[in-house]
């Protein structure tokens, strides 16, 4: 792979770039361009700078990694490497394949992707779509950069980027949420507000880890869980009743796509 420009090194931008270093990218290979010094990487051999118009020379992939509210900020001084054929990747979030043909013309080579934050300790997913402009031979390079921190799937239909949001992207928040319902729970039948969160945090890791290691789908690590008349069936009844938690879930997911379609514009 060539030259690698990374704009913006905070959470996201940062633990992308400690996945490809630990998997074999040369730090010579990637340039860094940000602007709050604390956050510049420190690693032995990737050059750092504070701005884009520090990068003479043009990269193979320029990696977008800063907040959506920033965008428009650095999108101007980095036309010059669309104009040269670089590969842009995003990992902006309600950032369109039509905003960037916008800002970098509409001949510029754009994958638009939406990651989520388990990509901080690389048991992240994302999702990705690429402009037309963009070779299987790119788009490669790309899905490679991205899987540094976890799987990734490709769809076609940019439309499924909200979704996917929905999912995918918001969906870590909603695990946390439910860590937290748990934990408020259990302290209501009389834990200490400490063990009962230790308790949920531990279940709901160690289940985590238990569907991601299983051949079994989720419904059926549920069944083996649940015996006939037990507590956990007198738990489920409540939570798959008609006013269960499915419907919640529905209400919540459509709520954050219908925001993504209306924050891309």
């Amino acid at each position: 792979m060539g030259d690698l420009l990374l704009v913006g090194c905070g959470k996201m931008g940062g633990a992308m770039l400690e996945g490809w270093l630990a998997r074999g990218l040369p730090a010579a290979d990637v340039v860094v361009a940000e602007p709050v010094d604390a956050l510049r990487p420190r690693t032995s051999g990737v050059r750092a700078v504070a701005s884009t118009s520090d990068v003479a020379k043009t990269p193979e992939i320029v990696v977008l990694a800063v907040k959506p509210q920033s965008m428009d900020g650095v999108l101007p001084d980095l036309k010059r490497f669309a104009d040269e054929g670089a590969v842009f990747l995003s990992i902006a979030a309600g950032k369109t394949l039509k905003y960037f043909a916008s800002h970098l013309g509409t001949t510029a080579k754009v994958v638009r992707s939406m990651p989520n934050t388990p990509a901080a300790v690389r048991q992240g997913i994302s999702v990705a779509t690429a402009a037309g402009g963009v070779s299987e031979t790119e788009k490669k390079r790309c899905h490679q950069l991205l899987e540094a921190v976890g799987q990734v799937v490709w769809v076609d239909d940019e439309a499924l980027m909200d979704p996917v949001t929905a999912l995918s992207g918001s969906g870590p928040a909603y695990v946390f949420l439910l860590v937290e319902a748990m934990a408020a729970a259990g302290a209501k039948l009389g834990l200490t507000p400490d063990m009962a969160m230790q308790l949920a945090r531990a279940t709901v890791a160690g289940s985590g880890e238990l569907l991601k290691q299983s051949s079994e789908p989720a419904s059926q690590l549920r069944v083996n869980v649940t015996s006939p008349g037990g507590t956990t069936a007198e738990a489920l009844k409540v939570l798959m009743a008609a006013d269960g938690i499915q419907p919640v879930f529905d209400k919540a997911l459509a709520a954050a796509s219908r925001r993504s379609k209306e924050l891309a514009g």
